[in-house]
């Protein structure tokens, strides 16, 4: 993960303000039922960037250990101040953490990032036994439309590294031959944004053009004709997807 860790410098504020919130009550709801999740039970959120996920758990009492390596995303996360979160400066393939330590570790959204064996193998160093690993993450739904389709190919034509990184999200595709047991689900929803809010949520995406990149220009002036095919009455409405999967050894 380290040569990832800061991908989203620069990014964190956009990041915080524009990036869907998870459905915690939805989650929490499948965890209890897939995993018994217990209040009492300690959760290592690893990448756990501005907090989002962690604020899921702290919704049900658990104490959560944020993992995250970037420092300005740390510096965000600490901003929740809750007595029940505690964050370190550490990486997905080596937590810190001391060995059988906590009943559940998840991550949302950095999945992708991790060296995929080496942070299995640290998850499975610091859970207890019959500890459970959960995934998740929310963004916009798989192309299915064309406003979709059309928001993809504007990133491929405008995004260097898009491609690249749109592989590595098919990672979770592979989960099921590391686990026993997997448990998956798929969480529908929508995300409105007006001319600013989409600027923004597209300026906390990692590999698009920031301010000052020679494509940056470009990108925002075909933003703005997308914005202004497919948006109604200056609100642009983008369906969304919420994966949550749950898995243990």
């Amino acid at each position: 993960m380290s040569e990832n860790t800061h991908l989203f410098t620069g990014k964190v504020e956009a990041y915080e303000r524009y990036r869907q919130r998870y459905p915690a009550g939805m989650i929490l709801e499948l965890l209890r039922g897939w995993c018994g999740l217990q209040p009492e039970w300690i959760v290592a959120d690893v990448g756990a960037g501005t907090g989002m996920l962690a604020e899921v758990f702290l919704a049900n009492g658990n104490r959560v250990l944020a993992i995250e390596p970037n420092a300005e995303m740390r510096a965000a996360c600490e901003q929740i101040h809750s007595p029940l979160l505690t964050v370190l400066d550490a990486t997905a393939e080596a937590t810190g953490l001391e060995d059988g330590s906590v009943e559940m570790v998840a991550a949302g959204r950095a999945f992708h990032w991790f060296d995929t064996e080496r942070s299995l193998a640290e998850f499975r160093r610091v859970l207890r036994p019959g500890g459970w690993v959960v995934l998740a993450s929310a963004g916009r739904a798989a192309p299915s439309t064309e406003q979709v389709v059309e928001f993809e190919q504007l990133l491929t034509e405008h995004a260097s590294s898009y491609a690249q990184v749109h592989k590595r999200y098919r990672v979770h595709d592979t989960l099921k031959g590391f686990f026993g047991e997997l448990h998956h689900a798929e969480i529908p929803g929508e995300q409105s944004l007006d001319w600013d809010a989409l600027q923004g949520w597209t300026q906390s995406i990692s590999f698009v053009p920031h301010a000052g990149s020679p494509r940056y220009e470009p990108f925002q002036e075909n933003l703005r004709k997308y914005f202004g095919r497919h948006s109604r009455n200056g609100v642009l409405t983008i369906a969304t997807t919420c994966w949550v999967n749950a898995g243990r050894w």
